[in-house]
């Protein structure tokens, strides 16, 4: 009689694991070793090229609604860019008649040894303010946009 063996392996994570705290049961007691305080006020942990880049973005939702004529604006989506892909980001405009405008915005993919994160804020900025011009030259077809296509801002900076 044949017997068939199996041998299953498995992978583990290396190092600890960063999960979620869960929830406890009213009254429930913990019987673990104290959490280690969080950190002293003023000590916040730097943020990297992407963080920084998403939260200039975010912050430059204002001065957005200003440059492109409309009473308030909101930056729904940051992608930082990345050797793989470009860099990203979705404002909605909303204007005094109540109408709201959601557009998407190209810009560059990370480039060797240059700065990430220079310019897409400003790049916005500047194509707002000159009017919105949306020629084809500089239209791109994109799947994740709510209308199908992107400005982009790096072709549009090219042919200005």
């Amino acid at each position: 009689m044949a017997r068939l063996v199996i041998t299953m392996e498995t992978m583990h994570a290396v190092g600890p694991r960063n999960l979620p705290p869960v929830p406890r049961a009213a009254g429930e007691r913990i019987l673990t070793a104290p959490v280690a305080s969080p950190p002293a006020a003023g000590s916040v942990p730097p943020l990297d090229g992407g963080q920084q880049f998403v939260a200039r973005l975010r912050s430059a939702a204002p001065a957005f609604a200003e440059a492109a004529g409309a009473e308030s604006a909101v930056v729904r989506e940051v992608v930082p860019p990345a050797r793989h892909r470009r860099s990203r980001c979705r404002v909605v405009f909303r204007y005094a008649d109540g109408t709201e405008v959601d557009l998407t915005f190209l810009g560059e993919r990370r480039r060797p040894g240059a700065d990430a994160e220079e310019g897409l804020d400003t790049e916005i900025g500047r194509w707002l303010s000159d009017g919105q011009l949306r020629e084809p030259e500089w239209l791109v077809p994109d799947a994740e946009a709510p209308d199908g296509t992107a400005v982009d801002v790096t072709a549009w900076l090219a042919t200005g």
